[in-house]
C-alpha cells in the first residue's frame, strides 16, 4: 500500500551540508537592508527554530549562538542581542522538538509562533536595556508571518530528503 501524504513516508537522513547552506542563505536574507518595513521575519530564527526541531541531536544553541553573534556584527545591533535570542530559540525548540514533530506543519507553526514571538520579546528588551528607543509593536508582527511561511518552508527544506536513492518498484516504501 502507497502512502498518501509525503508527511508518512520515510524520509533520507540530512545532509549537513545542506542545513548549513539553508542556515547561511537565510542569514543572507536577515542582512538585505529592509529599512523599517513590518511584518519582515527572522529568516535565522525561523531557519533555525526548524533544523533544531528536525535535528535536535547536531542543531543546538551553540550553533544558534554563532548565528546571533554573526547576525549581531552583520546587523550592527548591540552585541548578543540576537545571540541571546537564538540560544534561547534554540534551547526551547531542542526541548519542543519530540512534541512538534507529531502534528502536522500548519499545527508546527502553531507551535512555532510563541516561539518567534518571544525571541522578538527578547530582542526588544535587550535592545531597550542597551538605550534604544522602543522600536514599535510593528516589529512583532514579523513572527505572526514566519509562522505563516513555516508550513512552505517545511517542504522546501525537507524536499532533498524525500529523494529516492534509487527506485525500487516492487518494494512499497
Amino acid at each position: 500500500m502507497q502512502p498518501t501524504n509525503r508527511s508518512s513516508r520515510i524520509l533520507l537522513p540530512v545532509k549537513m551540508w545542506f542545513v548549513f547552506l539553508t542556515l547561511f542563505i537565510a542569514l543572507f536574507l536577515n542582512f538585505i537592508p529592509t529599512g523599517h518595513l513590518p511584518a519582515v521575519p527572522d529568516f535565522v530564527a525561523l531557519v533555525l527554530a526548524f533544523w533544531c526541531i528536525r535535528e535536535p541531536l547536531r542543531i543546538g544553541i551553540g550553533t544558534g549562538f554563532v548565528l546571533g553573534v554573526l547576525t549581531d556584527i552583520g546587523v550592527g545591533a548591540a552585541m548578543g542581542q540576537y545571540a541571546l535570542a537564538y540560544v534561547l530559540l534554540a534551547y526551547a525548540a531542542n526541548e519542543l522538538s519530540r512534541r512538534v514533530l507529531w502534528f502536522t506543519p500548519v499545527e508546527q507553526a502553531l507551535h512555532v509562533l510563541p516561539l518567534l514571538f518571544l525571541s522578538q520579546v527578547v530582542m526588544v528588551v535587550v535592545r531597550v536595556i542597551a538605550g534604544a528607543d522602543f522600536p514599535g509593536w510593528w516589529m512583532f508582527f514579523g513572527s505572526f508571518v514566519g509562522a505563516l511561511l513555516w508550513i512552505p518552508l517545511h517542504y522546501v527544506l525537507l524536499l532533498p530528503q524525500y529523494q529516492p536513492v534509487e527506485r525500487d518498484e516492487n518494494r512499497p516504501i
